[in-house]
């Protein structure tokens, strides 16, 4: 059967997550570069690669024999799991969330995000028919294609130098129109600061102007929190949307426990805020998966409202700014000019311009890989203004960072 006859033509023109292309060229590429002591140093993914609380795999272990932990959960998440969610976003933010009404479970926070742009999206094929969400540029690689894929369009928020990576929302509602499109069409605003790849962060005056944005024109607003427990500074801590007084008319957020406590493959999030749309959400997800297993729910529920989660996360953060100290160092020995009010105070990337001699991000990230074994990602698969950048996420050994410095200086990869 030939695909273009069974899948539908927003599929069809769906492409491979650049993190999965980038590891299937570096498989590829493996044997080759091992041999010439050149073995790959993956810079691409955002995911940790330190070993989770110890305290947290203990427990899961302890819960694996529990009676009916076994069996089907719920959708929403099991009670213990909620009432945890609840309490960790009034101790880390001050938060009050309804752990019965405002709040479900994720399969980490992507599963939220593609599903509720598919809820709310009501697919169709003509460009200026279809409903739309605005999505930062440069943004996660996967809102686009989230959007696009649920038959929507996807609308850039240029985030830039100039406009400090705030944008004015009510510009980029003019700017949707001059292009043709009908502002009513507008569904969502997705904002997400920290933001991956820029690793800025944002302020509550700037969040408090796009919920007046969104209350105003009728729009829902997605906050993806999924950085919000990786910072450096304790009196810069990122905030919850969800803080600032009325948010809850028009916002849910997303948070996954991936990148805190560095369980990407386990798969545990939430979502959170108004009560209508995480009611329909939760009803939407009833019809597609069965909940998470209830064994890694209860372990995480532990953890979030634990010290021993908290101490985690301070002493991951130190790590990464230790890692992040590395990198800086070593791309200013090689020409890049990074000031220090420059330096992100949140995340695990580093966002840079590509070297001087080339052209597109793409050709200078496929030359380090074939060259070095360095795999880092373009900016063009951030978007648009992504274009002559690159990301590094700093996320393996102090030593393997070293490691791709003297690499780079080896193999003439400088600014």
């Amino acid at each position: 059967m030939k695909p273009e006859k069974l899948f539908n033509e927003d599929i069809m023109a769906l492409d491979t997550y650049i993190m999965v292309k980038l590891k299937e060229k570096t498989a590829l590429l493996k044997d080759k570069l091992t041999a010439k002591n050149r073995a790959p140093i993956a810079l691409s993914m955002g995911a940790p690669t330190a070993n989770p609380p110890a305290v947290l795999i203990e427990k899961l272990k302890e819960f694996l024999t529990e009676d009916n932990i076994h069996t089907y959960s719920v959708t929403k998440g099991e009670s213990y799991y909620r009432q945890a969610v609840a309490d960790r976003m009034k101790t880390r933010f001050g938060v009050d969330v309804n752990p019965d009404t405002e709040v479900c479970s994720l399969l980490g926070s992507k599963d939220g995000l593609a599903n509720l742009i598919r809820f709310i999206i009501t697919p169709r094929h003509e460009d200026k028919e279809k409903d739309i969400i605005l999505i930062p540029d440069p943004g996660y690689a996967s809102y686009s294609q989230m959007v696009k894929c649920s038959g929507g369009k996807a609308y850039a928020i240029d985030l830039l130098p100039e406009n400090n990576y705030q944008p004015d929302l009510e510009l980029v509602l003019e700017n949707l129109k001059n292009d043709g499109y009908d502002e009513s069409k507008v569904k969502a605003v997705i904002i997400n600061y920290p933001n991956n790849p820029l690793g800025v962060d944002t302020s509550r005056e700037y969040v408090k102007n796009v919920i007046d944005f969104c209350k105003k024109h009728d729009i829902l607003l997605i906050s993806d929190a999924a950085y919000c427990d990786l910072y450096y500074d304790e009196t810069q801590k990122p905030f919850s949307a969800l803080e600032i007084n009325g948010a809850k008319e028009v916002c849910v957020e997303l948070y996954t426990l991936s990148k805190p406590y560095a369980i990407t493959g386990w798969r545990l999030g939430w979502i959170c805020g108004n009560t209508e749309v995480v009611s329909r959400f939760a009803k939407g997800k009833s019809t597609i998966d069965n909940g998470i297993f209830k064994a890694l729910q209860k372990a995480c529920a532990y953890i979030m409202t634990s010290v021993e989660g908290d101490e985690y996360i301070e002493a991951a953060n130190a790590s990464y700014k230790r890692k992040q100290n590395i990198m800086i160092k070593g791309l200013r020995e090689l020409g890049w000019e990074i000031e220090d009010k420059n330096i992100p105070n949140t995340t695990f990337y580093l966002w840079l311009p590509i070297p001087r001699r080339y052209e597109s991000s793409m050709k200078f990230c496929e030359e380090m890989l074939e060259k070095s074994g360095i795999v880092v990602v373009p900016g063009s698969a951030f978007g648009h203004n992504g274009e002559g950048y690159f990301r590094i996420s700093y996320v393996c050994s102090d030593e393997k960072l070293q490691e791709v410095i003297d690499r780079m200086k080896a193999d003439g990869f400088k600014y």
